[in-house]
């Protein structure tokens, strides 16, 4: 058998003007995902304030999205530039690694986050002694090493996998199911493998998430006065937001079928949760979080000062400018 050494990925099969649009959109977005994902973690470890463990498992949560996006959109661009582009085994290989430590360990942080949603709508009195920093950061660790191992797992099933003449992925990265699906190998096992390792995650991350929003919801149903129902839901409405765009767009790639029609659409979809979603994480936060609402506000105002006084000098030069012509009439 011949063994390529290398794959060819199709990417989007785009016109040349569609090609331009599509490359200055994932590159914009990209700029904005890292931009927005760093100043989170800076945010979070420059601001005392901000300093709780919401934000730690946040900050986490954006370190995330950082490897998840600089995995996948640095070779799409390539790829979209070049109307598809070659990519080694072995890199191909290095990218699912990546991608899913990132999506592991992101999925994990999100459970995690649900418990402190939890503890701090359900037991507030308890929030402090229970949300430690200690215990704070052995969720962080437990999520990456967690992570760590099923990706470990995931790629050592992969790596025993044989490829022959065909070696074109229809997609815009190495996915799990493209790169099976060039393999000239019975993938039974290997997919058996996978299944075994990442469905007990997902169901218990899953069950764990809706389990600690019916406890969620069920205590705020419990709060008599409307204020303070508001004020409840909003401490978790962000995480909640967040859980639902990504297990959404995950959710979707799996429940669109495997046929040759379904590649674009998987595709887009694909596209949504390695691209668009780095992005919506640091925004769904900023917007729906006072805390960084009053950070923003105090570092921009600085800034409004330095413009209302130009504006003020301006306006003051016009005027006398004006009154000068007067005078000169």
């Amino acid at each position: 058998f011949y063994c390529p050494r290398q794959f060819f990925l199709l990417g989007f099969q785009l016109q040349r003007t569609s090609r331009i649009i599509f490359f200055a959109g994932v590159l914009i977005v990209f700029m904005m995902t890292i931009t927005g994902n760093l100043l989170m973690i800076m945010l979070v470890s420059n601001t005392q304030s901000l300093r709780s463990p919401m934000y730690f498992l946040l900050s986490h949560l954006s370190f995330c999205d950082i490897i998840l996006s600089m995995t996948i959109t640095p070779n799409l661009l390539y790829v979209t530039l070049q109307d598809g582009s070659p990519m080694t085994v072995s890199g191909c290989i290095t990218q699912l690694y990546f991608f899913s430590l990132s999506s592991a360990t992101e999925c994990l942080l999100l459970t995690m986050m649900s418990y402190d949603r939890y503890v701090a709508v359900c037991k507030p009195l308890h929030y402090v002694m229970i949300m430690n920093f200690p215990f704070c950061l052995g969720l962080a660790v437990l999520s990456w090493t967690l992570g760590l191992s099923l990706s470990t797992m995931l790629n050592i099933c992969l790596c025993h996998l044989q490829f022959c003449m065909s070696n074109t992925i229809d997609h815009f990265f190495c996915d799990y199911a493209p790169f099976c699906q060039v393999s000239c190998s019975d993938t039974t096992i290997v997919q058996t493998m996978i299944f075994i390792i990442s469905t007990p995650e997902i169901v218990i991350e899953t069950m764990f998430i809706i389990s600690t929003y019916v406890c969620i919801f069920l205590a705020i149903h419990r709060i008599s006065s409307t204020t303070g129902r508001q004020k409840a839901f909003s401490t978790c409405s962000s995480h909640l937001t967040v859980v639902c765009t990504y297990y959404g767009t995950l959710a979707a790639i799996y429940v669109f079928p495997s046929g040759e029609q379904s590649f674009n659409m998987n595709k887009i979809v694909s596209l949504m949760y390695t691209v668009v979603t780095p992005l919506l994480n640091p925004l769904i936060y900023s917007l729906r979080n006072r805390e960084i609402k009053d950070w923003a506000r105090a570092a921009l105002a600085p800034l409004e000062k330095v413009m209302v006084g130009r504006q003020q000098h301006w306006g003051v030069s016009t005027s006398s400018n004006s009154s000068r012509f007067e005078f000169l009439q």
